[in-house]
């Protein structure tokens, strides 16, 4: 029986083929569209009568399918430049707004080398090894800083979280890196 029902679709592919075409006009899209038609088929070969019209079961599938990519189509949009993309970003300014000007009025009073690591890194999205590369030193010490400079800006967090967010007992204190002004001395032997 499953021999008789391939059989059958293979002696359907040459008018399914033609009415794609007719459909499509474009031989490329009209055979990616026969194929996609006899996967659904086989996939749903369950659900087909023997005895029934393997041709007119075939082509309701094929123009589902077809019907289908036209409408995921109509929302799409030719964007061959990238410039519509370009212009949907927007940045979530509703939750961090309020705390953005602290934040960069932080990373301004972080030492230099800590900067230099953590933007490229943590803003940038640049692997460790070209940010390495940029700044002219081992990868390691790229780590290191931005490390560091993530502990300094976490640390008045931890603080305003009451101690529920304490860092580790190896945390790092702000303060040893002269910077005591901008984040007090907080306690991370907890």
């Amino acid at each position: 029986m499953v021999s008789a029902v391939r059989d059958e679709m293979l002696a359907v592919m040459p008018q399914l083929r033609a009415f794609a075409v007719a459909l499509c006009r474009s031989r490329d899209h009209a055979d990616e569209l026969v194929q996609e038609t006899l996967l659904r088929a086989c996939d749903n070969i369950t659900k087909f009568e023997p005895g029934t019209n393997m041709t007119a079961w075939l082509i309701t599938i094929l123009r589902h399918q077809l019907y289908s990519e036209y409408r995921k189509r109509r929302r799409d949009v030719q964007d061959v430049n990238g410039y519509y993309v370009k212009t949907m970003v927007t940045r979530p300014h509703q939750i961090g707004h309020p705390e953005y000007p602290e934040l960069l009025e932080a990373i301004a009073k972080l030492p230099k080398e800590m900067r230099e690591a953590l933007i490229p890194v943590g803003a940038r999205g640049v692997s460790y090894p070209e940010a390495a590369r940029i700044c002219g030193c081992p990868t390691g010490t790229i780590k290191s800083r931005v490390h560091r400079a993530r502990a300094y800006l976490a640390a008045p967090v931890d603080r305003q979280c009451g101690g529920s967010c304490r860092r580790s007992k190896n945390a790092i204190d702000p303060g040893l890196f002269g910077i005591r002004e901008s984040f007090p001395r907080t306690d991370f032997s907890h």
